[in-house]
């Protein structure tokens, strides 16, 4: 399927691609630059043994995710070399990388954004998620299980930790407890005794059936819907104004041969 950001270009340099792919994936990739950065603000900012480890955690998915789009863009990008050297690729790269000297330049990427925002405008980029709005929902719910993930072992470390009889009293017991709820598995091993901790659980239960739910029926409509060929999924509209056309034309030959006949028929009545 062709997307208007898929053929973005340069202003002014239409052979140099930019590299932007659809808007719900771009969004997603900023979404989560913009997390990296915050974590490594407050990893800097606040000093707590807890946190390090909770955001050391979370580096590994983030880093892990950056480095498969640095490959993404890379392997579809048209002019690879115009992509890694005047596109910021080498940027892309470096901030893929397990450094916190490097995760500042993520920061790239939400220039990206930018751009595509403004080249494309904030309606053509609703219309193209709604257009896939299943994809795009998929992306969200992925973005607010990694929020989850972090922010609710923080909060239930935070709010189960030094409570009397707690059995969630580390970073590692509250990513665990958070991951086996999220999963709606629910071992029972870890869990909170405080109202506070129970609500935030049932918050974190809710998120894991929608964001499980979610990608069950988007991978079952992936795997049992029909396949669309080509004509129809890249040119449907044009085709249908084609025969539009071709029916008007019809119509019109009709209406000639209809006064042909009348115009002869007149002439051989008495």
């Amino acid at each position: 399927m062709s997307h208007p950001v898929q053929e973005a270009a340069e202003a002014g340099a239409a052979h140099q691609p930019s590299g932007l792919k659809n808007p719900g994936y771009e969004i997603f990739i900023a979404l989560l630059s913009i997390l990296s950065i915050l974590n490594l603000v407050l990893m800097y900012v606040i000093q707590d043994p807890d946190l390090d480890y909770v955001l050391m955690i979370m580096n590994a998915p983030l880093t892990l995710i950056f480095f498969i789009d640095f490959l993404y863009r890379f392997k579809t990008a048209p002019d690879r070399r115009y992509y890694f050297w005047r596109n910021w690729g080498w940027a892309d790269l470096l901030a893929s990388l397990p450094f916190e000297q490097t995760k500042i330049l993520r920061v790239f990427r939400l220039v990206k954004v930018y751009r595509l925002l403004k080249e494309y405008g904030a309606r053509a980029i609703g219309r193209a998620i709604l257009k896939d709005r299943a994809g795009s929902a998929l992306l969200m719910l992925l973005f607010i299980g990694i929020l989850v993930l972090e922010f609710g072992s923080l909060a239930m470390l935070r709010l189960e930790s030094d409570v009397e009889g707690a059995n969630i009293t580390s970073a590692s017991d509250a990513i665990w407890y958070i991951v086996v709820t999220m999963a709606t598995v629910g071992y029972g091993d870890e869990y909170p005794i405080t109202n506070a901790g129970r609500v935030v659980g049932t918050g974190i239960i809710v998120v894991g059936v929608g964001i499980f739910g979610t990608l069950t029926g988007y991978l079952a409509n992936l795997f049992l819907s029909p396949p669309k060929s080509p004509e129809n999924e890249a040119g449907a509209v044009p085709d249908v104004q084609h025969r539009l056309d071709a029916l008007k034309d019809l119509v019109t030959q009709q209406q000639k041969a209809i006064a042909e006949l009348e115009t002869i028929l007149e002439g051989k009545a008495p």
